[in-house]
């Protein structure tokens, strides 16, 4: 169930300043949606690409274009929105000029590795991280592709810590509410297990089924034939491959066990139709297509 927190109340300005660290889609899509709903009057950016971060001004993602040592010394919020892999090293850059009263979140795909890093790195000052993970994103990154309406009715999950303050977290929970999101909270290890299975497995597998026709003596020809469920199977491969690549060794317990088991139904599924089981297949069909019209999504 979505958290009952007290009843939202639009506060304006309530993080003056912010600094986004990667200004991709979603980091991009964050600052138009602070400065769309008022929460923030100045948004820091900081990356790696000059011309990410000229576009990202140019579409007004951010007010100016900023160092790590800038932000950590002006924000009051600074948010993370770099590949999980890259977290240890930006924290580490932070943490020296990081004031008391600064929040920190991260949008991570998973949850675990990046508490790990961030109590390593920040030692006491691990009560000013807050983990966070936007369900949200797409196809397409990079600051062209933001949108401030990118967190309108999705999930937002917070894995929150025991160092963290009550008033910390409520600050975050209503600013992200504020930008439209319905925010759930579960800790760090149910979250990397659910979103091994239904986030990072089916990248996974479209990334696969894309190199197994890319890779094939025909490929001109099937891709020139593909249609719709091609197309919709296989948009996210489209996605970030080094975000998915960092995600993928980030969480590759939980993954791994998914694999296992979808290949087991794979194998099962081949059994059936070299057996020629029309009516086994058919049922376990049944199931599957049942399942997915009785979900909401």
């Amino acid at each position: 169930m979505p958290l009952t927190t007290p009843a939202l109340h639009t506060v304006t300005n309530s993080f003056p300043t912010v600094g986004i660290v990667g200004v991709g889609l979603i980091g991009g899509s964050l600052g138009l949606a602070l400065k769309h709903q008022q929460i923030s009057s100045s948004v820091l950016g900081c990356g790696r690409s000059q011309s990410n971060m000229e576009e990202a001004m140019k579409l007004g993602a951010i007010s100016q274009i900023s160092t790590l040592k800038e932000i950590s010394e002006q924000a009051d919020l600074i948010i993370l929105c770099v590949p999980v892999a890259q977290t240890k090293l930006v924290l580490t850059q932070i943490q020296p000029y990081l004031r008391k009263e600064t929040i920190i979140i991260d949008v991570g795909s998973t949850k675990s590795d990046v508490i790990a890093i961030a109590k390593e790195v920040l030692g006491e000052q691990v009560a000013q991280f807050i983990p966070c993970h936007p369900i949200a994103g797409g196809a397409q990154h990079g600051a062209s592709a933001a949108k401030f309406d990118l967190f309108e009715q999705r999930q937002l999950i917070i894995c929150p810590l025991l160092e963290n303050p009550p008033q910390a977290i409520l600050m975050i929970e209503q600013m992200w509410q504020q930008l439209g999101a319905i925010v759930f909270q579960m800790s760090a290890l149910m979250h990397d297990h659910i979103f091994a299975a239904v986030s990072h497995l089916p990248h996974l597998l479209s990334y696969a089924l894309m190199l197994q026709v890319a890779n094939s003596e025909d490929a001109q020809s099937k891709f020139a034939h593909a249609g719709a469920g091609f197309r919709d199977f296989t948009r996210i491969a489209g996605s970030s491959p080094e975000m998915w690549r960092d995600i993928s060794f980030a969480n590759s317990d939980a993954i791994l066990t998914q694999l296992d088991e979808y290949i087991n139904i794979l194998q099962h599924f081949k059994k059936l139709i070299q057996d020629g089981n029309s009516e086994q297949l058919e049922k376990l069909l049944m199931i599957a297509s049942q399942s997915r019209n009785n979900w909401k999504g």
